[in-house]
């Protein structure tokens, strides 16, 4: 066993590694890096400096999404057959993507090609409330649209102006609702506008008619549905990260400590894709829609977050909410709409 002087604390550690306490002891929990040493009063890890490299090249590994099982057979080759093992998924990865899309183009062409069916063609009667608030930020860069039938909140990026109001300004001119293609148009327009600059802006709406919620969004800003008590999250976050948890190839505790958890893959952007997910979903009388930007839900856990959407009504609900992120240090721009289906 190595002197304990010669050994590094787990902060220390994290340090000279460049990760953090909480990544390297979900390391050790996969079985991926064990600690050199434990405590077996305290259980505090201790490891070795020759542990550094193994540390970084598993964070780079997970950050590219390598499956656990191809992680450890590269741990114990040399450079550059790790080189030649991470070309090999990385081509096997970009084939995958390929046989997908042919795929996915001809299940939405079959699905398209069947007639669409609204069960309800009056629009029913909402409730609604939202809060926008600049947070700790320099600048406001969050927008927010509250319409009759049609609701968006968006999160700027870049410095100002606000490509986030730029969008709202589009939203307020249009007709309600704002159908499937539109959206498309929308985003089209808005990032045209943009130019070369570095300006960008997420967004995530709800367009309501008769009793179909049409949901566009492209981002990190989200859409939740709460029904009979149950919170679900509605769209998928447009990150490099988000992809990885939903293939299963990292966890939510590794997603949180990612450092390019923010980093967005698409939005209203120059250089990123820029047409919107767009979905349907059907509502019911008793249904809270709910929209927020990232500096509200990144805040919370799921289940901390539902509760707070537990209130009877959306002013309560908002409220409710505005006060938790306020506990939290407010500490980025942050928007909530809340909206109450009552038939």
């Amino acid at each position: 066993m190595m002197d304990r002087m010669q050994l590094m604390s787990i902060g220390d550690f994290a340090r000279a590694a460049g990760l953090s306490p909480k990544a390297l002891r979900i390391y050790d929990d996969l079985d991926l890096l064990r600690p050199a040493e434990v405590d077996e009063r305290t259980g505090y890890r201790y490891y070795a400096p020759d542990q550094l490299e193994p540390a970084r090249l598993i964070a780079a590994l997970r950050r590219v999404g390598m499956p656990l099982e191809r992680i450890r057979t590269a741990l114990e080759l040399p450079p550059v057959a790790v080189a030649a093992e991470v070309t090999s998924f990385w081509r096997q990865a970009e084939a995958d993507v390929r046989s997908r899309r042919v795929q996915v183009s001809a299940l939405v062409a079959d699905l398209r090609s069947k007639e669409s069916i609204m069960t309800t063609t009056r629009t029913p009667r909402t409730l609604v409330a939202h809060a926008i608030r600049q947070g700790a930020r320099d600048d406001q860069l969050d927008a927010v649209h509250i319409g009759d039938a049609l609701w968006a909140v968006a999160d700027g990026f870049g410095g100002a102006p606000s490509v986030a109001g730029d969008l709202v300004r589009l939203l307020a001119a249009e007709p309600e609702p704002v159908g499937a293609e539109r959206w498309d148009e929308l985003a089209a327009e808005c990032a045209d506008g943009i130019g070369d600059e570095e300006r960008g802006s997420t967004f995530t709406a709800i367009a309501l008619k008769g009793d179909v919620a049409t949901i566009a969004h492209l981002g990190d800003s989200r859409a939740w549905l709460r029904r009979d008590g149950v919170l679900r999250q509605l769209t998928t976050d447009h990150s490099e990260v988000s992809v990885l948890v939903e293939d299963g190839r990292l966890s939510e505790e590794e997603a949180r400590l990612h450092p390019r958890r923010a980093v967005l893959n698409r939005a209203l952007a120059a250089g990123l894709p820029s047409a919107p997910d767009v979905v349907g979903v059907t509502v019911q009388r008793g249904d809270r829609l709910v929209l927020t930007t990232d500096g509200v839900h990144v805040l919370f856990s799921a289940s901390d977050f539902a509760a707070l959407l537990d209130a009877e009504d959306p002013d309560a609900a908002v409220t409710a909410v505005e006060r938790a992120v306020a506990d939290a240090g407010e500490p980025d721009n942050h928007t909530i709409v809340v909206v109450d289906i009552h038939g």
